[in-house]
């Protein structure tokens, strides 16, 4: 189903009807979680460039632990980009280069001391396209505590393993085939396995750069299912085009435009009475 406002097809501009994206109006203890879990991420005066392009302008935004907090916008408005900067996977591109604070409890996690790698095992990335190792689907788990040193011993990677395939909600799928290849599973399968892989290592953030994008609306529904569990114990950050996505399983969006943070506040808030005029036109489809 799309994502846009139904138009008047005389005039091609949007009715005059109320067509925002309603979320399901949060709990009252889902709106306490929130502002109880407290500020994970800390993100002050962010701007990133490629070369001589500034890609991010000063964006200043905190994100809280334990809930979903969606990045909305349009194609190439830098939510992908800031997305990077979190885990610092622009280090690997050439000519990037990001300024201003974003810190993870407290730490800057562009600080001298910081592995890059450590930083990413603490930060998970799941990326628009399942991308398994080519091994299977036990050691695409096993993997990341292994080199790590998380488990002592086989016995106990197991139990590691078993465990995150549990949260994936995948063990029951694959229990009895964990030496079959990780690419012999269906697209939705693949994609919980990659998040099997990150939660493995014990992160403190997961990083969804569009999910769901390559997916059926069955696995899309199965991984927003499964979002919505891991937020218990998780901070999550996640980009989506769907306006429709973020509000069914996001309790904060923050709309970027241009480079620019435009607006951020709970996801009821952001899409049943903005503050923005950029931000009412994006969510009723005015452009996008």
């Amino acid at each position: 189903m799309s994502d846009r406002a139904p138009t008047n097809s005389s005039e091609g501009s949007p009715m005059p009807h109320d067509t925002r994206v309603h979320p399901p109006v949060a709990s009252v203890s889902t709106h306490a979680a929130v502002a109880t879990a407290g500020v994970k991420i800390h993100c002050q005066d962010v701007s990133a460039y490629y070369g001589d392009k500034q890609a991010l302008y000063d964006i200043t935004l905190d994100i809280p632990d334990r809930s979903v907090t969606a990045f909305i916008g349009p194609s190439g408005c830098g939510k992908s980009t800031f997305l990077r900067c979190i885990n610092r996977m622009n280090d690997t591109i050439p000519g990037a280069r990001v300024t201003g604070r974003i810190e993870i409890d407290g730490q800057d996690v562009n600080a001298s001391d910081v592995d890059p790698v450590v930083l990413r095992s603490r930060v998970g990335m799941v990326f628009q396209k399942p991308n398994p190792f080519p091994k299977s689907i036990f050691e695409n788990v096993a993997y990341g505590p292994r080199i790590h040193g998380l488990a002592s011993g086989k016995t106990e990677l197991e139990g590691v393993v078993e465990s995150a395939l549990k949260k994936a909600g995948l063990w029951t799928e694959v229990a009895d085939r964990l030496h079959q290849p990780g690419t012999s599973l269906s697209g939705g399968q693949q994609q919980r396995l990659v998040i099997a892989r990150a939660i493995a290592v014990q992160p403190r953030v997961i990083l969804m750069d569009e999910p769901c994008s390559a997916l059926d609306p069955i696995a899309t529904a199965r991984i927003e299912e499964l979002i919505d569990e891991l937020r218990q114990q998780y901070c999550i950050v996640i980009v989506t085009h769907s306006m429709a996505q973020a509000a069914r399983v996001s309790q904060r969006t923050a709309f970027f435009h241009l480079g620019n943070l435009v607006e951020q506040g709970t996801t009821e808030e952001i899409f049943t009475n903005p503050r923005e005029k950029r931000t009412q036109d994006y969510i009723t489809g005015r452009y996008g």
